[in-house]
């Protein structure tokens, strides 16, 4: 899983039927720089697009998984490469010392 916060939305006039009832996220991934409040700003990092069931909205911190773990919630093969898991309430990270 990977921690990030929803920057924007995208906007799709046509979807595939199991894409119905959702939302895409358009993510900036947190790093450590984003998580201790150095970087309050954007990643520097690829901003995904997240599929999302769990209703995150603008600015919202959110866990994410990407690759095969993002299909597994699904009972048939499906083109998708990131998913929302986790709308994060609060959170604490200490960097790892040397």
């Amino acid at each position: 899983m990977k921690p990030g916060r929803v920057i924007g939305t995208v906007t799709l006039s046509q979807a595939a039927p199991q894409f119905r009832g959702a939302r895409w996220l358009m993510v900036s991934p947190m790093g450590p720089a984003e998580l201790t409040g150095k970087n309050p700003g954007l990643s520097q990092q690829s901003t995904p697009v997240v599929y999302d069931k769990l209703g995150a909205g603008l600015g919202d911190e959110i866990l994410y998984v990407e690759g095969a773990e993002a299909t597994q919630p699904f009972d048939h093969p499906i083109p998708l490469d990131a998913i929302n898991v986790a709308l994060l309430d609060r959170y604490t990270y200490a960097p790892p010392t040397v």
